[in-house]
């Protein structure tokens, strides 16, 4: 039984469509945790609405958007969302259905957020 957790957690391992089809995400694993970073973006832009000034002048290709998502019955939870359009950082869930991942971004409690769907392009 305990085998079958790390195959089911590993299948977001992969590349992503963001929403908008802007972005391309890659979902990759550090230990036990999940994150996805930026690898190809439609236009190179600099991280202008960050809060951190300094962070302001990187590149949005290549920054992990999302952080530190753990895997617990059938979800990623506990994880970070980056906005680089706002330029703000929300809690975050996801769920796997087929090739869609659901992420839903939120403040405080689930029930107040937003869902986007990614779309995959390829699996790891």
């Amino acid at each position: 039984m305990a085998q079958t957790k790390p195959i089911e957690a590993d299948k977001i391992l992969g590349v992503f469509w963001s929403p908008k089809k802007d972005a391309k995400i890659e979902i990759y694993k550090k230990a036990t945790l999940y994150y996805g970073k930026s690898i190809w973006v439609a236009s190179q832009r600099k991280d202008t609405e960050n809060p951190n000034v300094v962070l302001q002048k990187r590149e949005i290709l290549g920054i992990e958007l999302l952080i530190n998502f753990k895997f617990n019955d059938g979800e990623y939870t506990n994880g970070r969302i980056y906005d680089p359009e706002s330029g703000k950082t929300y809690d975050c869930k996801m769920s796997l259905n087929g090739n869609k991942l659901k992420v839903r971004g939120y403040i405080g409690i689930s029930l107040f957020g937003r869902t986007e769907i990614f779309e995959r392009i390829s699996a790891k």
